[in-house]
């Protein structure tokens, strides 16, 4: 009589399809992981100087409206025959003040175009943290998932081995002929190969999020066992204005519409005025008492007008207000696409949410059907090779289940950071 193999399937239930390895080192939650690339992630740093540098332009900006202090000294030495009109040697020292009265506002306007360029690079780190955080969660739950595979690839190693070994004690004692164990060892060595793969990869999966979470070249810590999550359908309307990559392009019209306002300010007059103090010694220097120093200073205000240039200024201002244009057009255009690109997220993760009911389906289906071919393997009514195909059947819907969950929250992600939440 056949020996009967069996599985108990109140073990199935409670496997939890997680962490089949636990390496020593840290654990990490994905909070803790977002936290860290947050902190540490090389492209937010880069995106963190740009905003750094754009605010020391607009310090220099601001700065270039106050007045301006410019102090020089010279030595002069004159050679024949210009000794006989000038003194042979002079030092020269000179200090000027510069102030911009009146550019038809284009300091002001250039003060406000550099404000609104560190805004825009704000935008930029906000963008580049969404790329990044959406980086990080797919790593994230792509390791949660390598890591699941394993524990499921080494709970269908063990029933193989389990079996194996019924079908070997059936062979010895000469009640069936080889052709099942033979199968079983096939699937063995397939399963072996699966958990090497797995295994390759949770060590490709530790390393890609440790290089996001600026813990480049680590490998030695675990994350959370993550996959029970209260998956929902996502049923409302929101918008993609808090976008950061729309809120850039609002920034870059912005700055657009201003620099129309520089040009023209080009075109009205310009009104300067400085002051200079002038110290000279030499020999007899002086003209008027032939003293050997000399102190005089000078005032002066400038008036720059632009009169006729055959209409190029006008015809600049012109090309700006058809780029200011374009520019509006694009947001528009980009709007649009973002909308489509939002109902494509949020489809594809209603999709996710469908695909983990009906692979929770298949699994107690799958469940039942191994329960039952182990019941009537063990009273003879089936053959060695149909539990095999049990157990495949098995793992698949298993590995399937696991695969719909990481899916869900890769693609909720993703479903967020089209909506500007991630």
């Amino acid at each position: 009589m056949k020996s009967i193999y069996s599985i108990s399937i109140i073990t199935m239930l409670s496997l939890t399809f997680c962490c089949g390895l636990r390496a020593q080192g840290k654990q990490l939650s994905l909070e803790e992981c977002r936290t860290m690339a947050l902190a540490n992630n090389k492209k937010i740093k880069k995106a963190a100087h740009n905003i750094d540098a754009a605010k020391a332009g607009l310090a220099s900006t601001k700065a270039s409206a106050l007045p301006s202090l410019e102090g020089s000294v010279k030595g002069i030495h004159v050679g024949d025959p210009l000794s006989s009109l000038l003194p042979g040697e002079m030092l020269n020292g000179g200090l000027d003040i510069k102030q911009n009265i009146y550019s038809g506002g284009k300091l002001n306007y250039g003060k406000q175009t550099a404000s609104k360029s560190v805004e825009l690079y704000e935008k930029q780190k906000e963008m580049t943290e969404a790329e990044v955080l959406l980086a990080v969660e797919t790593s994230y739950w792509q390791l949660v998932q390598a890591t699941e595979n394993i524990a499921v690839s080494n709970k269908y190693r063990d029933m193989l081995k389990d079996l194996r070994q019924v079908f070997q004690n059936s062979v010895d004692a000469g009640l069936t002929y080889k052709n099942d164990l033979l199968r079983a060892e096939v699937n063995l060595n397939n399963a072996e190969l699966s958990i090497l793969q797995a295994n390759d990869a949770l060590i490709l999966g530790r390393l890609n999020l440790a290089q996001l979470i600026g813990q480049p070249g680590e490998v030695n810590f675990t994350i959370e066992e993550a996959l029970e999550y209260n998956y929902q359908e996502v049923n409302g309307q929101e918008s993609v204005q808090d976008r950061p990559e729309i809120q850039i392009m609002k920034k870059s019209l912005e700055i657009e519409e201003l620099q129309t306002k520089i040009l023209k300010a080009d075109q009205l007059p310009q009104v300067g005025l400085s002051a200079s103090g002038l110290a000279v010694y030499g020999n007899g220097v002086n003209p008027s008492n032939q003293n050997n120093q000399m102190y005089t200073y000078y005032g002066m205000l400038s008036v720059s007008i632009p009169i006729f240039n055959w209409g190029k200024n006008q015809n600049i201002v012109k090309e700006q207000k058809f780029k200011v244009e374009a520019a509006k057009e694009e947001l528009e255009d980009s709007k649009e696409l973002y909308n489509i690109e939002m109902a494509n997220a949020q489809m594809q993760l209603n999709q996710s949410f469908k695909k983990i009911a009906l692979s929770n389906a298949s699994l107690r289906q799958s469940e039942e059907n191994l329960r039952l071919a182990n019941d009537r393997y063990g009273v003879g009514t089936i053959t060695g090779n149909d539990v095999l195909e049990a157990q495949v059947i098995w793992e698949q819907a298993v590995l399937a289940l696991v695969r719909a969950k990481a899916e869900y929250m890769i693609n909720l992600a993703s479903y967020k950071k089209t909506i500007g939440k991630l």
